[in-house]
């Protein structure tokens, strides 16, 4: 880990992972204009039709890259209609979020300057479509924040920009790595895969599986605060100034805390892990849509594709901060048709 230069850090504090309150209650009562109930069930109720569309383009296929074509797709598409984004610009939100999470990843960084780069662009098409949504709001999360209100106080334009961009790497990077680890573990056990796919209409076990699927996958590796004050915590004491570090994977593998945390259990309960936070001000926003997400495409991928199995090694991302698989190459072994 590596300490970040003033200009890096003020920018970083703008983000809403990394504001303190006041400033943080403030914007997180503006910006949950954008989470209603029935915005998040718009989205949810969509989520199937466009899981079955993906999955109808892979007929006929016998080998595909599951992370790009499959894993990464059915996010995009959300966090696209989510954001107003036109489903033809989806791609961009790919690459934007790539160059930006991966400047450790030599497949993703093509200069030292390109994560400024991608800031910029994406800077750019935010302040287009804050442009356009103030003149003509839609029904989208967007059009929500844009005119969002709260006692008088309305979000600013920086702070629009950097919730865009959260909105675009967190409501896609993050999903997508967990939907990649899924797989990736039933991989690793085909007999969890084969009691999962030999009861693929078992609802309770489905959301049960993914709960273990986000404790085994952790998206991010960590995330670091700075101590204001002395303090102490489970009897270590920390003094302010001092640097503290959550380490997701060993938090949700804590002995003390999981019955055989290194076994996958896709019946484990209780199964309270930290991948979306620990239920405080900072507990992420999307967190019943990436779980309808996750349980719905590798539900789905399973009931058609039972028999699935690697057809190459997987790589995962270089990175200290997001835990990602950049390439799954699987072979569907789709089961014959009649006729």
């Amino acid at each position: 880990l590596q300490d970040m230069d003033e200009d890096a850090l003020a920018m970083t504090r703008l983000t809403l992972l990394n504001m303190d309150p006041p400033k943080h209650s403030r914007y997180r009562r503006l910006v949950s204009a954008g989470f209603t109930p029935r915005m998040i069930g718009r989205l949810v109720e969509h989520i199937d039709e466009q899981a079955q569309g993906i999955l109808d383009g892979l007929a006929g296929r016998d080998e595909i890259e599951f992370v790009e074509e499959v894993a990464a797709e059915l996010p995009l598409q959300v966090i696209c209609e989510m954001i107003g984004v036109p489903h033809e610009d989806r791609h961009l939100i790919f690459d934007w979020s790539n160059r930006l999470v991966g400047m450790q990843d030599e497949d993703f960084r093509t200069s030292d300057e390109d994560g400024q780069v991608a800031a910029a662009e994406i800077y750019a098409y935010c302040d287009a479509l804050i442009e356009d949504r103030r003149a003509n709001p839609r029904d989208d999360i967007m059009s929500a924040l844009v005119h969002a209100e709260v006692d008088g106080d309305r979000l600013r334009q920086d702070e629009l920009d950097m919730f865009f961009v959260l909105l675009c790497v967190a409501g896609n990077e993050t999903t997508r790595n967990l939907i990649a680890h899924s797989l990736q573990v039933l991989l690793e056990h085909p007999e969890v895969k084969a009691d999962l796919a030999a009861n693929i209409d078992d609802d309770e076990l489905w959301t049960s599986a993914t709960e273990e699927f986000l404790r085994w996958g952790s998206a991010i590796h960590n995330f670091r605060r700075t101590a204001t004050v002395d303090t102490e915590v489970a009897g270590q004491p920390i003094k302010a100034g001092e640097k503290v570090v959550i380490y997701y994977a060993a938090a949700n593998r804590d002995p003390a805390h999981f019955a055989d945390p290194h076994t996958f259990d896709p019946r484990r309960t209780p199964n309270d892990h930290l991948t979306f936070g620990g239920g405080g001000a900072h507990f992420c926003l999307g967190a019943n849509l990436a779980r309808a997400e996750i349980k719905i495409m590798v539900r789905e991928f399973l009931r058609r594709f039972p028999d699935v199995e690697a057809s190459g090694p997987h790589r995962r991302m270089r990175s200290d901060f997001v835990n990602g698989i950049k390439h799954l190459p699987v072979r569907l072994n789709a089961p014959a048709t009649a006729g």
